[in-house]
């Protein structure tokens, strides 16, 4: 399990630090393409890049947040089941999941395969296949992302019920704030003490 953990953890900074490089550059070449624009010297390939790098956000991205269950859905719904049935539930909607995203994997492979020899219209160096890879890059790593969530997906079915993505970020923030405020409050009271030690009688 602890090696579960730490695989899911790696797995989570990849993702993240994919998703903040591309946030990065589509956020440059957007700026680019305007203030190009602006100077009457448009870019060829701003358009074609920049629709590029949004697709590529959205499948990488979607991966990171299938990780962290933050796709939206109706944990109110399913709390209302039983445990029994919430567990029944998790495991049907993953196997569709799962369907879902294998299908689209394959059928990503399949176009790959099509555009060998094709080239962006506007940057001829530039591979078709380069570009539509992250269909089933994209897919594989949401299965992926889905199957080391699902254990945490299970237990909470089993136990209390689902809580939303924000609901649980803000728990964890709430957690840490409190956390340092009572290592604080410690740690003042002890220097306080120690003074009152240390104080001429």
């Amino acid at each position: 399990m602890a090696a579960l953990r730490t695989f899911r953890t790696g797995f989570e900074r990849v993702l993240d630090t994919i998703v903040v490089v591309l946030v990065a550059g589509l956020a440059l070449i957007v700026c680019a393409g305007f203030l190009f624009r602006a100077a009457g010297q448009s870019l060829v390939w701003y358009d074609e890049v920049a629709a590029i790098g949004l697709c590529w956000l959205t499948y990488y991205g979607s991966a990171l947040a299938a990780l962290k269950g933050a796709h939206i859905g109706c944990p109110e719904v399913v709390n209302l089941m039983p445990p029994r049935w919430r567990v029944a539930a998790t495991i049907v909607a993953e196997a569709c999941v799962f369907l879902f995203f294998a299908v689209l994997a394959w059928t990503g492979l399949e176009v790959w395969r099509i555009l060998e020899g094709d080239t962006l219209v506007s940057l001829p160096s530039v591979p078709m296949q380069l570009t539509q890879s992250v269909i089933p890059i994209g897919a594989v790593l949401f299965m992926l992302a889905e199957a080391l969530r699902l254990p945490d997906a299970l237990a909470e079915a089993r136990g209390a019920g689902f809580a939303d993505a924000e609901t649980k970020e803000a728990q964890m923030h709430a957690a840490a704030a409190n956390a340092a405020a009572n290592a604080n409050a410690s740690a003042n009271r002890t220097a306080g003490e120690a003074m009152h030690r240390s104080a001429p009688r």
